[in-house]
């Protein structure tokens, strides 16, 4: 049987036919609609162009937000794509067979789990690093959802109860210290404060703009103020993965997302802190490892969700 992926992202709708091996065979990848009706349109005309006629059809779907994976119901998504809050994903597939969906992160975690660095595991963490921090947990060999679907929301847990207000509502989550946008605000009040940083020249020259990665890239360079920024960055991430490593105690922490592409600046530095803070009562050490299924998009684990299943 045909298996596809979906993932609707904030930005972008991907969509892939995956093989049982999670080779992406065929990608394609649209600007996500801005209303139902044309979402429902576009995730038809990608079935079309991706599925072979008159075979089965399975469909694995990922989305951001609160996904209830028995209903495949939107319970909660803000941002540009909250139109999507109430809707049954599985409406928008009609010709599926079958059809999985969940949570991005879990469906990241997943795919690892089919294809990746959680194969074989049977407690994990994983981290999407990105515009904002996602998270999924895998708990005696199941993906954990919690009362409400809402388990493995790592990006929110609190690392300052006094800290800046996240979009979430709460104050001083991890995303509000760790992500591509707060990392990217610091450099930003920098620069535009004048400090001397090789980041004012693309200041400049952007209009004000600057990008995560063009920070990491400095800090990597040598840049003094990129590194103070990328090291207190890595500094709170490492402290929140390692009371979540002394909560669950998994076999290993998984991070995935673009910022995950940075390599040992910011590795090198999760390693070192998660080590030091949880070698006394662990008395071993976590392997923190970058996400090993090869395709970025999230395609691929969302067709994992729907095999997995069966």
């Amino acid at each position: 049987m045909e298996t596809l992926g979906f993932d609707i992202g904030g930005t972008r709708l991907k969509a892939g036919r995956v093989d049982d091996s999670g080779r992406i065979l065929v990608l394609r990848s649209v600007a996500t609609p801005e209303t139902l009706a044309g979402l429902e349109t576009a995730a038809a005309d990608l079935v079309t162009e991706l599925h072979a006629a008159g075979e089965p059809l399975r469909i694995g779907v990922g989305c951001r937000g609160i996904v209830d994976p028995r209903t495949t119901k939107v319970e909660a998504l803000p941002g540009p794509a909250a139109f999507l809050e109430g809707t049954l994903l599985r409406d928008l597939f009609p010709r599926a067979v079958e059809l999985a969906a969940d949570n991005d992160a879990r469906v990241a975690l997943a795919g690892e789990m089919a294809w990746g660095a959680a194969r074989g595991c049977r407690h994990a963490l994983m981290y999407t690093l990105g515009t904002g921090v996602g998270g999924a947990v895998l708990a005696d060999g199941r993906l954990a959802h919690g009362a409400g679907n809402v388990a493995g929301h790592l990006g929110h847990v609190t690392v300052d109860p006094a800290g800046p207000r996240c979009i979430c509502g709460n104050r001083g989550c991890l995303e509000t210290y760790f992500s591509a946008r707060a990392i990217e605000a610091e450099a930003f009040a920098a620069a535009h404060r004048g400090c001397e940083t090789v980041l004012r020249t693309r200041y400049d020259e952007s209009g004000g703009r600057l990008t995560c990665e063009e920070v990491f890239a400095a800090a990597g360079a040598g840049d003094a103020l990129a590194l103070e920024i990328v090291t207190r960055a890595v500094h709170v991430l490492g402290g929140a993965i390692a009371g979540m490593v002394h909560a669950l105690d998994p076999e290993l922490v998984i991070l995935g997302g673009r910022i995950s592409l940075a390599g040992e600046i910011l590795f090198g530095g999760v390693r070192a802190e998660v080590w030091s803070r949880t070698r006394r009562l662990l008395r071993r050490e976590v392997p923190v490892v970058p996400s090993q299924v090869e395709d970025p998009s999230g395609v691929a684990g969302a067709a994992a969700m729907v095999m997995q299943r069966r």
